[in-house]
């Protein structure tokens, strides 16, 4: 044999080897893997074009299922559903309800669909995601790009008829960039949406719908409650979907007071908070200088102390509302960190930007070991022990 065709031959089998080595530790779900190898290749791709091929593959399920059985000590009954476990998808990643099922294999305990706008738009001009990776962080400034109501509504009614498990969904709404009445946007979601999604979200904290953090302030945030909640409890079912309102993390403390006190009264008491959404602050610390000072809500590491602040202040400011805490977490101290500050349920996206899938057995493996050596045999009963 030549020495070209041995060449060839030893090419052939070093990238079989390679290939049945990749399959391997995909199916398996390694951590190591996924980080060092298959998210950087990944990573070749601009942040909108990988984040479309994500939501494409979870779509058509292509990840793996998880071999990770949730234990009983993950198990949250809040809202009145029972969930496997606390750790979920935050909204941004499937805005369109694309990607359900996909997401359920992979092991999260509920997924949240959106921002839904009433009408489809495009969002903001490209590019408009924007990694940084020396940061473990990512700056989006979307605008609720959305296919609208009545595609995504199209989408959770076919996961519901032909799924074969509880599936949790719960719907993030926004508003229409043009909208003349923000207030019916939200009428409009929670009318549809409301005999479907297993709580909806009240989103009024994006960063990147002009206009839209304004109805975080006193006055009109008492004004939209009160509509919004009378509308919800008008909903001829016989249950009602929880309502929840998602703040931005970029509040003062007087802000925060003013919003719990809105909260405290009966006509506005929602269901829950989701703490928090994108920040547009921009530390010191932030070390990629190339991306750094794009316009739009930062999430990921920097955002992790800053939100979990904000859950401890909230949930003594409402008097223990329940949170679903999100921002920064990649770790199961993270969300242990989270969860002690006041969160029965906790949210990640950016970590799964850079570590894939593995990424949330991961969380729920650490979180189990951190449970379990402070003696707690229920999440639940380690919620707000570091609030005190």
């Amino acid at each position: 044999m030549s020495s070209k065709k041995k060449l060839r031959s030893l090419l052939y089998v070093t990238l079989a080897g390679y290939g049945t080595f990749s399959a391997i530790s995909i199916y398996k779900g390694d951590e190591k893997f996924y980080k060092n190898y298959v998210m950087p290749v990944i990573h070749l791709l601009d942040a909108e074009r990988a984040h479309n091929f994500a939501v494409l593959a979870s779509k058509y399920r292509l990840f793996p299922k998880t071999r990770y059985e949730d234990p009983e000590l993950l198990k949250v009954k809040i809202f009145g559903k029972e969930f496997s476990n606390p750790v979920g998808i935050a909204a941004g990643f499937d805005k369109d309800g694309k990607a359900i099922l996909g997401l359920r294999d992979i092991g999260f305990g509920f997924v949240e669909v959106g921002s839904v706008t009433p009408e489809p738009q495009p969002g903001n001009e490209q590019p408009r995601v924007f990694r940084l990776l020396k940061d473990y962080a990512v700056i989006n400034r979307y605008g609720f790009n959305s296919e609208g109501h009545s595609e995504v509504l199209k989408r959770i009614e076919n996961v519901r008829q032909d799924a074969q498990e509880s599936n949790i969904i719960g719907v993030n709404l926004g508003k229409n960039k043009s909208s003349t009445d923000p207030i019916n946007d939200y009428i409009e979601g929670i009318i549809k949406f409301g005999p479907l999604a297993d709580y909806l979200v009240i989103n009024i904290s994006s960063p990147n719908t002009p206009g839209l953090r304004n109805m975080q302030h006193k006055e009109q945030l008492k004004k939209l409650l009160a509509v919004l909640i009378e509308t919800r409890n008008n909903l001829p079912l016989k249950e009602k979907p929880p309502l929840l309102l998602k703040l931005a993390p970029d509040l003062s403390y007087a802000e925060k007071k003013d919003i719990a006190d809105v909260l405290n009264q009966k006509k506005c008491r929602v269901d829950g908070l989701i703490i928090s959404n994108t920040t547009v602050e921009r530390p010191d610390s932030l070390k990629s200088v190339e991306t750094k000072n794009e316009t739009g809500g930062l999430s990921g590491e920097p955002l992790k102390d800053m939100s979990t602040r904000m859950i401890a202040d909230m949930s003594k400011l409402t008097g223990g509302l329940p949170i679903i805490g999100v921002g920064g977490i990649s770790s199961g101290q993270d969300a242990y960190e989270k969860i002690k500050a006041g969160a029965s349920l906790v949210q990640l996206y950016t970590a799964l930007v850079y570590e894939g899938p593995p990424i949330v057995a991961k969380v729920k493996k650490e979180l189990v070991e951190l449970l379990s050596k402070d003696g707690y045999s229920n999440v639940c009963q380690a919620v707000g022990k570091g609030n005190k």
